[in-house]
Order: C-alpha cells, then structure tokens, then sequence
C-alpha cells in the first residue's frame, strides 16, 4: 500500500461553493415576509399583532425619515443664527475689558500695600497714641520714637471709666461717640471724597441709616464732632479709617489738637474688663436702638435698672423724633445703638438733658446675643 492510501480523507469546514448552475433562494419582494416559518409562528401566538407588523415596520422607517429631518433642519437652524461680530464690535469688546482689568490691579496694589507696609506700621504703633498723618515711609525713615512728639494720647479703659463715672456722680452732660468708617464717610461727602467714590467704598451706608447724598447729615455730624466730650477714634491704618479721619478734621475746620479721644472698640474693652456693668447698676439706664429690647432683657438680668427702651430707630433722619422721645424718660445714662444716628442722638441728649450718653454700637447685639459681626472699628 502506497503512502497515499494510509492518508484519511480531509472534510473541509467551509461548504462547497455552489456552482453558476445552482440557483440560489431569491430575495423576498418588498412587503414579503422573510420568513414564513416565523411569520406562521408570530400568527399562532398573537394573530392581531401578526396583522400589526407590517404597519409597525413602516411606521419605524417613517420615524428615521423624521428624526434624520430633524436633526438637518436643527443643524441649519443654528448655521442661520450664528453671528459673526463686526471687528470694530471685538475691538470694543476688548477696550472695555482693560478699565475692569486696570481697576483690579489698582484694586489688588492697595490691598497689597495695607496688607504690607500699612499693616507692619499698625502692628509696630504704641497702643495710647495715634500719631495724625502718619506714612510708611516716613515712619521706615525717621522711626516712630522720634514722631512721638506728633502723638494725640489716647484714654485707657480705666481712664474712660473714671470720667464716665465721675460725670454721672455729678450729674454732668457728657457725651462719649465713636467714628468708624461709616461716620468718616458720610463726614467726607464733596469734602474729601467724590459721591462716587463714597457710593462704592460704602455701599453699607444705608443699613447704618444714611442714603449718599445726604450733606445734612455730614454737617451735623461735624457739629456733633466738635462738642462732643470723648470720641472714639479707629487704629487701623486703612484707607477709610484713621488716614481719613485727620482729613475730614481738617476739611470741616475742626482742631482735631483740642479733641479728647479714646479708641473706637472702648465699648467692646469696657464690657470685656468687667468695667461696664460696675458703671450701670445703681444707675436708671434708658436703651435706644433696634435691639433694644432685646439688650434691656439682657441687663435686667445681670442686675441693671432699665427704665426705658425706644426702638426703633429708622435711621439717621429718625433722630430728632427719638431725642423727643427720651426726654420723657427718667434716666441717668442713656444706651444708643442706632448707627450713624447715634452720633447726634447722644450729642442732643447730653446737651439738653444734662445726661451721660454712650454709643454703645454692636456690643448690644453681642451682649443681647443676638448675631453680630466681628469685633471692628466699621460702622455696621
């Protein structure tokens, strides 16, 4: 036997090609079934939806028709909306963004210089001093102990304490006020600063009662400033604190030399130092402001006498109505928490009452618990 009989038979897996010969299954004409056996099957099982098929195969095909429609129609919609800016429309576009840019860089280098020198300076000032005009480089030149000549003293929470009591032991008028930015805003109005700049630096003027323009308001407070006994004056060295506090001074003709001043945050040491409450009991205390419901609660408890409470105060054009109001009252220190009213408010009462007035600003809502912003030398 040959080598080629030993061999076995290879079956291939790949069907023969039929030959031209062999007539191969015609395609099925359109609407046909392509299968009869399933067709056959699909009318056993559900007869209507055999029926159905032929409506749902033309139905799908009109869905694809819509949808390809749809999304063409879509497609040229968008192509004719789409507009293309003029040039001289772009060149405008970006000539508006350089004023914004400019001001965020104006913006962020005054920032800087606060947070830099400005700042350094605060931290290294004595504590019972402020020394009027003062700037970093004069202070890096010349040294703060050689400007000490310049310095105002400043009164000590004791000393504060001592006068407060010795003016209502002898039943004295005396009217201690305090400046924060608010007060030396509305103070600056076309004195020192335009409308427009004091209409962007204090956009909270109006929660603490004064609506830019208001020059009655700024003249009054110069009035107030000028009689008062003590003014609380801020430390900070920021744009629109202690810098502008000597400049509105000297802008409403007021020699700051003769003024008596304390810090602006007294209030807050007094509490905090036990010194406040020694000075209220024994004493009829009339509260005045928004919260002054609340903070006459709050005194009654720790023992204090309160024998009136005005609220509210609607700003600074409300004061005149509330110093009427008071004078009905039987008191020896008068409690005002009104903002920027109460400014003239303590002013009045101590002038034509012959009383103790105390603005008593945030510390009312801080003692009467109720929210409060951080302890600061700002109006609000």
């Amino acid at each position: 036997m040959s080598i080629t009989g030993l061999r076995k038979p290879v079956h291939s897996a790949v069907s023969p090609i039929p030959s031209k010969s062999v007539k191969m299954a015609s395609k099925p004409e359109k609407g046909e079934p392509r299968s009869t056996k399933g067709k056959a099957k699909l009318a056993k099982f559900t007869p209507k939806l055999a029926k159905l098929a032929p409506k749902l195969a033309k139905s799908k095909r009109n869905r694809v028709r819509r949808r390809g429609g749809t999304r063409k129609r879509r497609y040229d919609q968008r192509r004719k909306t789409t507009t293309i800016l003029p040039l001289e429309e772009k060149q405008a576009e970006k000539q508006l963004e350089t004023p914004i840019a400019r001001l965020s860089y104006d913006q962020g280098y005054q920032e800087g210089l606060i947070a830099g020198g400005e700042r350094i300076l605060e931290e290294h000032l004595p504590s019972d001093l402020i020394i009027p005009d003062l700037t970093v480089r004069e202070a890096v030149a010349a040294g703060v102990q050689v400007l000490k000549n310049r310095g105002i003293p400043l009164l000590d929470s004791n000393a504060v304490y001592r006068e407060l009591e010795e003016a209502l032991r002898g039943k004295k008028s005396y009217a201690f006020i305090r400046l924060g930015d608010g007060e030396l805003l509305t103070l600056a109005q076309e004195k020192v600063l335009s409308l427009e700049e004091i209409s962007r630096a204090g956009y909270f003027l109006p929660y603490a009662g004064v609506n830019i323009p208001n020059l009655e308001a700024r003249d009054e407070l110069a009035t107030c400033v000028k009689v008062a006994s003590l003014i609380g004056v801020p430390m900070s060295r920021a744009s629109y604190f202690q810098p502008l506090l000597f400049a509105v001074l000297r802008a409403h003709g007021i020699e700051y030399e003769k003024l008596r001043y304390t810090t602006s945050t007294m209030n807050y040491l007094l509490e905090e130092q036990g010194l406040l409450l020694k000075l209220l009991r024994g004493r009829k205390v009339l509260v005045i402001g928004d919260v002054a419901a609340q903070l006459s609660e709050a005194l009654i408890m720790q023992g204090v006498e309160v024998t009136g409470v005005i609220t509210p105060v609607n700003g600074y054009a409300d004061y005149p109505r509330v110093v009427a109001e008071a004078n009905a009252y039987d008191y020896d220190i008068a409690l005002v928490a009104a903002g920027i009213a109460a400014i003239p408010i303590a002013v009045h009462l101590a002038g034509v009452g012959g009383k103790v007035t105390f603005d008593f600003g945030h510390l009312a809502n801080r003692m009467a618990g109720l929210a409060h912003p951080e302890r600061n030398e700002s109006t609000p």
